[in-house]
């Protein structure tokens, strides 16, 4: 089978103004495909309303319905979307589980840009959004303030596009930084190894209300009296409607990214699905799913069953752990979620967050990225430590909400 490179991915635009476009992805199949095509949606802040999935475990056919922003640059997703899809002759004859699909990606250079400017409310999240922009995705950071009213933020990145080794790349993304920040702000960019990196890396230390398995069952969601998203969460697997598949029944509160977190998980399993369904009706979603192990069978095996069903649970029911806790005089704001078994993070975290900082009015006295085991998970830490004059008059409860929504996309 052949396809025009054209057609592995196509935009249908909506008929008319509140419409979903629909992206219809026609391509060879791989493991963890559709994680990764929710990952670039969910980078550029696409809603998914809808979506449909077919395999035969050596091509594939995918439709979404999916809501973006006015300024959405449609030719740069597709550029992404297709980047994401194999090639079509990897379907002549080459299995789905052949060791060559296995193997994760080569690791992306890291970058790091240096900045040096005055301080002033919403800056963390300006550089961010500028960041954020030129795909540039944040690895690490690291940011300071200092007495006199300066900031030193240190943010480890990778290109998107792959060019930031070169001037131009360089040279655009300072033009960029310098109209958001002014031209007295000195910009440093530069390739770093792992040895800096690793330098790099956050204080070791987690405190317990983060780590606490029980924790953040609850939701301080303003809109919803605090509903616990653990008796929204329903999970079925049954063994009994195909002879080849297991079908896994998820209804469950929709929020954004939550397609993603559910293929992430599925990826990490090694699971394949063979086809599926989901769609979002009044707030809530219901997905359908035939899948199958890697070796193509269905799940049998109770213990594997209740495993899978348990990973799910806990990534529905609580997606991140939001916590604003003391650190010695100071308050803290801690925000952490898992990570692919891949290394990959999850996009723009770090950009919601200080969103939420930032149309709270509060100041950001430091900030730091690190990675940390969690419940026997690799997760991404974000600490904020807040300027205490100006946090001390926002109760620490308003401060969680509003990361909350801003995190899950609730209004």
């Amino acid at each position: 089978m052949w396809i025009l490179h054209d057609d592995v991915v196509v935009f249908k635009a909506p008929e008319k103004e509140g419409d979903p476009t629909v992206i219809t992805v026609n391509c060879p199949d791989k493991l963890g495909l559709a994680c990764d095509l929710c990952r670039i949606l969910l980078f550029f802040g696409f809603i998914i309303s809808r979506v449909d999935f077919a395999t035969d475990g050596r091509w594939c056919y995918i439709v979404l319905w999916v809501i973006g922003k006015p300024e959405t640059k449609w030719g740069l997703v597709k550029k992404r979307l297709v980047g994401a899809c194999p090639s079509c002759y990897s379907a002549s004859g080459i299995s789905y589980y052949r060791e060559e699909f296995l193997k994760p990606p080569r690791s992306p250079d890291v970058f790091l840009v240096k900045l040096c400017c005055h301080d002033r409310r919403g800056l963390l999240h300006d550089i961010t959004e500028v960041l954020c922009e030129l795909e540039l995705n944040i690895q690490r950071v690291k940011v300071s303030t200092t007495p006199d009213g300066r900031v030193l933020d240190l943010f480890f990145v990778t290109d998107t596009r792959e060019l930031l080794h070169t001037k131009k790349r360089q040279e655009d993304t300072k033009d960029h930084l310098r109209e958001t920040l002014g031209d007295a702000v000195i910009c440093d960019i530069e390739k770093v190894g792992p040895e800096v990196t690793a330098c790099s890396q956050s204080s070791s230390f987690l405190p317990s209300v983060i780590t606490d398995e029980t924790f953040n069952c609850v939701i301080p969601d303003k809109h919803h009296n605090g509903t616990s998203l653990t008796n929204s969460v329903s999970i079925m697997l049954d063994n009994s409607l195909s002879p080849s598949h297991t079908l896994v029944q998820i209804v469950c509160r929709d929020y954004r990214g939550l397609l993603y977190d559910l293929m992430r998980t599925f990826k990490d399993y090694n699971i394949q699905i063979s086809y599926g369904r989901g769609t979002t009706k009044q707030k809530n979603c219901e997905i359908d799913l035939f899948i199958v192990q890697a070796d193509g069978k269905k799940i049998v095996d109770p213990n594997k069953q209740n495993a899978l069903r348990s990973r799910l649970f806990k990534e529905l029911a609580r997606p991140f752990k939001v916590a604003v806790v003391s650190r010695g005089p100071d308050t803290e704001l801690l925000v952490a979620n898992p990570v692919e078994l891949s290394g990959r993070g999850r996009p723009h975290v770090f950009y919601d967050v200080t969103l939420a900082l930032k149309m709270l009015n509060l100041c950001i006295f430091s900030a730091e990225i690190g990675r940390h085991v969690i419940e026997h998970r690799e997760c991404e830490v974000y600490r904020f430590l807040l300027q205490e004059g100006e946090c001390l008059s926002v109760p620490r409860k308003k401060i969680e909400e509003m990361v909350w929504n801003t995190l899950m996309g609730w209004e």
